[in-house]
């Protein structure tokens, strides 16, 4: 209700203080947020260094703006229209719900007739329901619907409206609950079933989901490696010594130790990296390290897979393995 006087009030030292340090906090905000984001693919540790010393790269810089003013778009400008025609909540609660779930709902029975009255005798409108038609459950709903006019899709169910409500039954001296949750069932005086087939499909579907979670994390790789293929030539050819292709890894250290990394290739008889095959990571930071690797010439005809193999040193855990294609001439061209 404030931040609504303040919009129809007119320009003013304290509006335009209001509104300034308003935005400025949720451009603060959704920095931070694109920082969150970016830092999920990128060491935090790492990426906050590169923005204070002012080193962070392009891409980077990129995908922090574009997290950031998706945040700032969504929540600090549009807000509630996000929930009304974005946010897939509400369609999921309409395709789910049914008269024995749990809703935020308005007892039409016990408040229509709805009308005003005084608070020093509300006794005094014979007739009329306990709704008030204050319009608080309206005015404090951030989808701004009336619940009284029964579900509605845009509900979020934040209770706001059950909040503002209670309030004023207590002024009036009524029974709370004008607006609570409950069921349809349980309105229209029937039997609400808690134990139902829905209610054992959405368990075990939920359970799955968590189920899947948990066995992500537990399992996810200590090392992350992201093999890149050298766009600049598909390959080349070194005389004796056979065909040579060029990549570039992208390791990533997810763990709290430093990690000493042995690289090999495998898939093609003869095949080697004849590059640098070790190299050491500092914890929770990444490292780009190109690589050439040569098979012989009877190995390498046409395009074939190899795997890359990357194991730690210092921990007999961490074994990744990444495939990528090797390509070398056709058999026609030997």
């Amino acid at each position: 209700m404030k931040r609504m006087k303040l919009d129809r009030a007119p320009w003013n030292f304290n509006k335009i203080w209001r509104k300034t340090g308003k935005q400025v906090a949720w451009i603060a905000l959704a920095l931070f947020t694109g920082f969150c984001f970016v830092g999920y693919f990128t060491p935090v540790g790492e990426l906050y260094t590169q923005i204070t010393t002012g080193t962070i790269g392009g891409w980077a810089t990129f995908w922090v703006l574009f997290y950031g003013f998706a945040t700032y778009g969504n929540a600090g400008f549009m807000r509630e229209q996000v929930c009304k025609y974005m946010c897939p909540y509400a369609r999921f609660q309409s395709a789910m719900f049914d008269k024995d779930t749990l809703i935020v709902t308005y007892d039409q029975a016990r408040g229509e007739p709805r009308g005003g009255r005084s608070r020093k005798n509300p006794g005094a409108a014979k007739g009329l329901g306990d709704c008030t038609d204050c319009t608080l459950c309206v005015q404090v709903c951030p989808t701004g619907i009336d619940i009284r006019n029964g579900l509605q899709y845009e509900c979020i169910a934040c209770a706001a409206c059950v909040d503002a409500c209670n309030v004023v039954m207590d002024k009036m001296g009524f029974e709370r609950g004008l607006i609570r949750y409950t069921t349809e069932h349980a309105l229209e005086g029937r039997t609400t079933k808690v134990l139902r087939p829905r209610m054992f499909m959405y368990t075990a579907v939920l359970g799955a989901l968590v189920s899947l979670f948990m066995y992500s994390l537990i399992h996810k790789p200590a090392v992350i490696v992201d093999v890149i293929k050298d766009r600049n030539a598909l390959y080349r050819d070194i005389g004796l010594r056979g065909i040579e292709d060029t990549y570039t890894l992208h390791l990533i250290n997810k763990t709290n130790e430093l990690q000493q990394l042995a690289l090999s290739v495998e898939g093609l008889p003869g095949i080697e990296i004849t590059s640098e095959t070790t190299v050491a990571i500092e914890p929770e930071s990444s490292y780009k390290l190109p690589v050439a690797v040569t098979a012989p010439h009877e190995s390498a005809i046409g395009g074939q897979n190899i795997t890359f193999v990357v194991e730690s040193i210092n921990n007999d855990t961490i074994n990744t393995r990444e495939e990528r294609r090797f390509r070398g001439p056709d058999g026609n061209t030997l």
